[in-house]
């Protein structure tokens, strides 16, 4: 029986016959590598108080200099906000994650419930924090209740996908160990799967940690008193350059000091090198079965999401004013008067978003996966390379979009630009994480041939790396969306985004419940076709994902 040899995760304590255990050598910063970190911090440290001192006219750059100064100087102010928004923030992370390992959980220990949980999980996920910020205030109150909502929404999904991936990606010898011993799921999820998945729940919960304060910041736009988010909102309105930078300062701190803590825990814990698997091809069901199951897929999906949105809203009994139940969404596109009013001006919209959307994810992808490997090739790059990257992403967008619509303006240039951010950083951790995961056993085969390192990347690494990229390129596909519809409403005036927040500052919720549904679909949609691009690819070269 032919198989496929590719890249596993660390080894667990039920490895059985056909895996080889060895120590991943322990993390160490060589001098040469921290000083090449420390020298390149200082040189982007230097460039940008230059930048800085020649824009001095145009308002649009802060210097470190005059950064640190404003800080210091408003400590206080800057200080309080940070604990509220970091407070939220916390507590939205936690639940998250503790939501997406629940229901990864369920996904294993019953195969057939995956599509449902992921489907309805996506649409969840696919919901605009733009949309929902406006709702969760007027459900949840005045409190920090919407923060901490928007802020565990934000991070339940990044975390799921990868987690999911990594459940699969045992040996099979593994699992027939644990079936010769007569346990069951249960049993090969606790003793397998949970020490398997490790490496790819850190990989997770490293994109996660900025993505939960993206969220509590959108749910201080929503009408909170205190936070980072009131701070960026008043810097905003009043061209505040220091206040804003101050703010990205802060958010990007706290950001990376979560990155580096996760991946600090995660390399004093996880000290085995990935294993070999090797896996058959999936048996390959009839294309009528196929679509059929696909069709009953989707009906379930459809029927639990109209489901739940109908019997939480009546659940709370909600006004039908403001919370529009699925009746009123279809009414409103296709039964009422001005229905086809309100369908042109959804499909115009949908029109000005989609014309930056598609680039943006697709740059996005390509500088995220092109980042990675040039990080094998070029070890030494990566120290600073990283910081940067990490920077980039772990300032909040509802920070990020007004400086790139100050240094780039409000056209598509910047859009782009802040789309592909949003993308780039998940797909840069997650492929990094893929091509580490490489096996050892197959590379010293590689070695021993006297094989160069784009021998190694194009028959080992890259192979090693599918799975990650496309985890990645299906959580990128929310991400965007939420991207493009921040960057609408706080910047460009133009798109989806701007339609829903005009929607909700008029009361036009008819307008607003009908904006949410369509821009869920489309995410659905396009991330339907990454997937089914995913699973032809991934039933060659990674089968186990599709076990």
């Amino acid at each position: 029986m032919s198989g496929t040899a590719r890249a596993g995760t660390a080894g667990a304590g039920t490895a059985g016959a056909g895996t080889v255990r060895a120590r991943r050598p322990a993390a160490t910063v060589s001098p040469r590598s921290a000083l090449s970190v420390v020298a390149g911090v200082a040189v982007l440290l230097v460039v940008w108080e230059v930048s800085a001192r020649v824009l001095t006219d145009a308002f649009v750059l802060a210097g470190p200099l005059a950064i640190g100064i404003f800080l210091v100087e408003n400590a206080g102010l800057m200080g309080r906000a940070l604990a509220v928004t970091l407070g939220n923030a916390a507590a939205g992370f936690v639940l998250g994650n503790a939501a997406a390992i629940l229901l990864a959980a369920v996904a294993v220990l019953w195969p057939r419930s995956r599509t449902v949980v992921t489907g309805f999980g996506l649409l969840v996920f696919c919901l605009p924090l733009v949309a929902t910020g406006p709702i969760l205030r007027v459900v949840l109150g005045p409190g920090p209740e919407p923060q901490i909502a928007l802020a565990a929404l934000a991070v339940y999904y990044t975390t799921l996908i990868p987690l999911l991936v990594g459940l699969r990606a045992a040996p099979a010898t593994w699992f027939d160990l644990v079936r010769s011993y007569g346990r069951g799921r249960r049993a090969a999820l606790v003793h397998v799967r949970a020490r398997a998945s490790l490496p790819y729940l850190f990989a997770g919960l490293q994109i996660a940690a900025p993505a939960a304060f993206l969220g509590a910041m959108v749910g201080e736009f929503t009408g909170a008193e205190s936070g980072l988010g009131v701070l960026t909102i008043r810097a905003t309105r009043a061209l505040d350059v220091e206040l804003t930078w101050a703010v990205a300062t802060v958010a990007t701190i706290v950001a990376l000091l979560a990155y580096l803590a996760i991946g600090a825990l995660a390399r004093a814990l996880l000290h085995d090198r990935p294993p070999v698997i090797l896996a058959t091809a999936p048996e390959l069901l009839t294309r009528g079965r196929r679509a059929l199951r696909v069709a009953i897929d989707v009906a379930v999906i459809a029927a639990l999401v109209l489901l739940v949105w109908w019997a939480t809203l009546e659940a709370l009994s909600l006004s039908e004013f403001f919370a529009k139940r699925p009746g009123d969404v279809l009414d409103a596109l296709l039964i009422a008067p001005d229905a086809a009013e309100t369908r042109a001006t959804l499909l115009t919209a949908l029109g000005e978003t989609a014309l930056y959307l598609a680039p943006g994810y697709l740059a996005g992808l390509l500088l995220g996966a092109g980042l990675a490997v040039l990080f094998v090739l070029l070890p030494a790059v990566e120290g600073t390379a990283m910081s940067v990257a990490i920077a980039l992403r772990s300032v909040p967008i509802v920070t990020t979009a007004p400086l790139v619509t100050l240094l780039l303006g409000r056209g598509a240039v910047g859009t782009i630009t802040l789309v592909a951010i949003m993308v780039f950083f998940p797909t840069l951790v997650a492929c990094l994480h893929g091509l580490r995961q490489a096996p050892g056993q197959v590379i010293d085969v590689f070695d021993s041939y006297a094989a160069g390192p784009f021998q190694r990347l194009a028959r080992v690494q890259i192979p090693a790396m599918l799975p990650a990229f496309f985890a990645a390129a299906r959580m990128s596909v929310p991400a965007a969306v939420l991207a493009v519809t921040v960057v609408e409403w706080l910047s460009t005036g133009n798109g989806i985004g701007s339609l829903m927040a005009l929607s909700a500052s008029l009361s036009d919720y008819d307008m607003l419940w009908s904006s949410v549904v369509v821009v869920s679909v489309l995410a659905v949609a396009v991330y339907a076709l990454v997937g089914a691009v995913e699973s032809r690819v991934l039933r060659r070269y990674a089968p186990e994902q599709s076990a």
